[in-house]
């Protein structure tokens, strides 16, 4: 009988230890807002570092991971042949083969290969942009060269797939395709570029186009962004000229904004805080949209000049009471920026780039924010975790994960978004993706 009930007491705990654990299973987590809701995480990094649980080997890829459902899902990218180098305004052209690697989360065990030979013609060719997402039993994979992939997430096998660059004609940009498939009820919502196609969606059972939208010259390489104000869902798409609000089931359009990049670089996505929009990019163009409480609209509120607001780019700021903390493109400092009109309170370039002679540009963190905290990954290989308030940044700890293996503006970079679930992190750069434990021990 003792035995029987301790018996019972330990699947108990078993069962609510996995219940609590929580899954990161697309671009910027459960709910795409880069929040990290699980319990029993370290509240310091030590001088000792991090338990590592596995190191597998993997190719090229600036994709970020997804976990879910005790797996892990890693793009990358082997390349066969043809001279691999980054120019911003230069294409490498490569033979080579495009990947979806899913692994056991516990051991790192390759579980399946879903693979395909892709020729790259890109510049910074090193490898898939775009987070997989999953949905339930399935996996969605887009490629930098526009292919569109629906996999059984238990084996790998192929359930649909399109080559967008040919259905759509558009063509593939400079950068590569970049946009992270989003998941609103039966739908797959994906930024695809052509005419009258900048944003699609599909049937996600079938692949069947369900509506196409909007028309312009370049897609760019944001994501679309789903909220909610005014009581109706509204999906944002970004494209390099405007910003746009759509009614997310059929494609008609609420409202559009113009809000325009340099180089046609929308890459990061609007952040929302009550009845405001933080939108920021390369060239000094961020500011705040408001929106209308009454109904679907918009106006600009203000937008910032080259001694205030944030100017992101390679990752996309967090809001939180009133304040927007983002990793500045031009300066490459966080910065913390009044959300009332863009007075920057503090900024460093501790977590990012160091101490460093001159003003080297694109320095490169990724923000995920954890209980009072945030977990702080940057383009050096390091995790940091860190207070980020109105006042100051407070660093409690930092441990190097892996090595910068890329390279940007004659630095090494390691520029792919880590994921966060089963209490630990997995990051990877172009040789390696790792398992770090972040549990409370």
């Amino acid at each position: 009988m003792i035995a029987a009930r301790m018996l019972t007491v330990v699947l108990l705990l078993i069962g609510t230890a996995a219940a609590s654990a929580e899954d990161w299973p697309q671009w910027l987590g459960p709910k795409r807002d880069s929040v990290w809701r699980e319990s029993g995480i370290v509240q310091s990094i030590p001088e000792s570092g991090l338990p590592v649980k596995w190191r597998v080997p993997v190719g090229y890829g600036y994709s970020g991971p997804a976990v879910a459902g005790g797996k892990v899902f890693v793009p990358d990218y082997q390349l066969d042949s043809g001279r691999f180098f980054n120019s911003p305004g230069g294409v490498a052209e490569l033979q080579g083969t495009e990947r979806l690697v899913c692994l056991d989360e516990r051991s790192g065990d390759v579980l399946w290969t879903y693979a395909y030979d892709q020729p790259y013609k890109l510049s910074y060719p090193g490898g898939p942009r775009s987070t997989p997402t999953v949905d339930g039993d399935r996996v969605y994979f887009l490629g930098a060269e526009g292919r569109l992939s629906c996999l059984n997430a238990a084996n790998g096998d192929v359930i649909w797939s399109k080559t967008l660059n040919q259905e759509y004609n558009t063509k593939t940009p400079i950068w590569g395709h970049s946009s992270h498939p989003l998941i609103v009820g039966d739908l797959l919502t994906l930024i695809v570029g052509g005419p009258g196609s900048i944003a699609v969606a599909f049937d996600k059972r079938t692949g069947k186009e369900v509506w196409k939208a909007l028309s312009g010259d370049e897609q760019g390489y944001s994501s679309p962004t789903l909220i909610e104000h005014a009581g109706v869902e509204q999906l944002l798409i970004w494209e390099p000229k405007n910003l746009h609000a759509l009614n997310p089931q059929t494609g008609a359009v609420y409202w559009s904004l113009p809000f325009e990049p340099a180089f046609s670089m929308s890459v990061t996505v609007p952040r929302q805080e009550g009845n405001r929009l933080y939108v920021s990019g390369i060239g000094s163009v961020g500011g705040v949209i408001q929106l209308d409480d009454a109904q679907p609209g918009a106006k600009l509120l203000w937008k910032g000049n080259t001694r205030s607001a944030i100017y992101c780019c390679n990752s996309t700021p967090f809001i939180e009471n009133g304040v927007v903390y983002g990793n500045d493109i031009d300066t490459s400092a966080l910065i913390a920026a009044d959300l009332s009109d863009g007075k920057r309170l503090w900024q460093t370039m501790h977590p990012t780039l160091g101490e460093v002679v001159g003003n080297p540009r694109h320095g490169t963190v990724f923000l995920v924010k954890h209980e009072d905290r945030f977990f702080l990954f940057n383009e050096k290989g390091d995790l940091i975790l860190a207070r980020l308030t109105p006042e100051k940044y407070e660093e409690l700890g930092r441990f190097h994960v892996l090595a910068p293996t890329n390279e940007a503006f004659q630095r090494e970079v390691v520029w792919s978004h880590p994921a966060f679930a089963n209490r630990c992190v997995y990051a990877r750069n172009d040789k390696e993706i790792v398992c770090v434990d972040l549990s409370a021990k």
